[in-house]
């Protein structure tokens, strides 16, 4: 007998994965060069070369025990502090190593945390507000949660907070948000971010019980221009911030993140302990040790997103210029726009497909229906390859 419930999880790969996976496959039949793959959020940009260098040197220059061998359960005294630090001398923090538990990556520092604050007893809800990362509602069912979803406000792709107050009740262990945003690209403003606060603040004291904010961070350093985004712990107590190195330093395969629980928090100990719970439960304790070699080492790189900054650019002027509605994305690499013409998103991802190899992701499953997203961190001889077939795409459809 197996887990039918897992077996369903592993039957059903995500939408993105399967128009990926469609895409690797026409490669081969009309060739590589064809096929305008815009689906994974996979970052094109090399790692810095310090990356490189600070791998080759503890490779050379630490024992291999060290290099190899396991660290303490919530991560390497040293990693820690290089964590604790860059985020003291950027956010005016005073931050220890008892603050972070590192993780692999963003999505287990998500899981053990969502699992620290649902109550045992499976009635914790938790908020996610639309538009969303699909997998969010797979991680909160892991923990045994329930999530809720609030809307979109597909004007600003800021927050609906009439709908998140209705949302928020006694059952609500935490408010989940992302920002900048998968899939929008849109930052909060501080203004968002601070209406968000007084209102979890309000709903905490009407029901009694900390209503936590947990702040899912794995693009804060990927934004353009002068846009700032607005670090959330110094707006709200009750934040605990997940992050990923994998976008800030293109390293997704290398899977190494962290939680962080200041100790703002309400009990914060015992919540740090919890998540440290959490990751043991799941077998996600001591991320791998040469990794957090490289991140002590490499702390204060900062991403050139010049590359991305510029394949925005290229595609919002392009993309609204030929009719789409899209959402200006202020960070991250992804475009969101609206399914023209009348048709539903799933109607023109599959057209696009078929008939031009345009490969873009349907937004239903990340609770926005009629809008779609496209990944532009891909070569920027790519985009302007596909931007034809993008015009021919919405001047058929206008047709009809």
């Amino acid at each position: 007998m197996v887990s039918k419930s897992m077996y369903a999880l592993g039957a059903q790969p995500s939408g993105i994965r399967e128009l990926f996976e469609f895409g690797r496959q026409r490669a081969k039949e009309v060739g590589a060069e064809n096929v305008f793959d815009f689906s994974l959020g996979n970052p094109s940009i090399p790692a810095p070369g310090m990356v490189a260098e600070a791998i080759s040197k503890t490779l050379t220059e630490v024992s291999p025990v060290a290099v190899h061998g396991y660290t303490s359960a919530a991560g390497s005294d040293a990693c820690r502090d290089a964590i604790a630090e860059n985020l003291n001398s950027r956010y005016s923090t005073g931050y220890t190593r008892n603050n972070v538990f590192i993780t692999c990556g963003a999505a287990p520092a998500l899981v053990a945390t969502f699992r620290a604050l649902a109550d045992d007893d499976g009635g914790s809800e938790f908020i996610v507000i639309a538009p969303f990362f699909p997998e969010y509602r797979v991680f909160i069912g892991n923990a045994g949660g329930k999530p809720v979803i609030v809307p979109p406000d597909t004007d600003r792709f800021q927050i609906d907070f009439n709908a998140l107050e209705t949302a928020i009740n006694e059952r609500t262990a935490a408010v989940l948000i992302n920002s900048p945003n998968n899939p929008s690209g849109v930052v909060y403003t501080e203004g968002t971010i601070k209406m968000l606060a007084k209102l979890l603040e309000e709903k905490s004291r009407e029901f009694g019980h900390p209503i936590f904010l947990v702040s899912d961070e794995p693009y804060r350093e990927l934004v353009y221009g002068d846009v700032q985004v607005p670090f959330v712990p110094n707006y709200y107590d009750n934040t605990i911030v997940c992050y990923s190195f994998s976008k800030s330093l293109s390293l997704p395969g290398e899977r190494i993140g962290y939680v962080l629980v200041p100790d703002s928090v309400e009990d914060a100990r015992t919540v740090f302990l919890a998540v440290a719970g959490s990751a043991r439960s799941m077998g996600h304790v001591c991320a791998p040790s040469l990794m957090q070699h490289v991140i002590t080492a490499c702390i204060n790189l900062v991403p050139d997103v010049a590359v991305y900054q510029r394949n925005a650019n290229l595609l919002y002027d392009a993309l609204t210029s030929y009719g789409y509605n899209c959402a200006k994305p202020d960070g991250a690499f992804y475009l969101f726009f609206e399914a023209p013409c009348g048709i539903s998103a799933p109607e023109f991802s599959d057209f696009a497909k078929e008939r031009y190899n345009v490969l873009v992701v349907p937004g239903d499953s990340f609770g926005c229906p009629n809008w779609l997203r496209l990944s532009y961190c891909v070569e920027t001889e790519r985009i302007k390859n596909a931007l034809p077939r993008l015009k021919q795409i919405i001047d058929h459809l206008k047709e009809k």
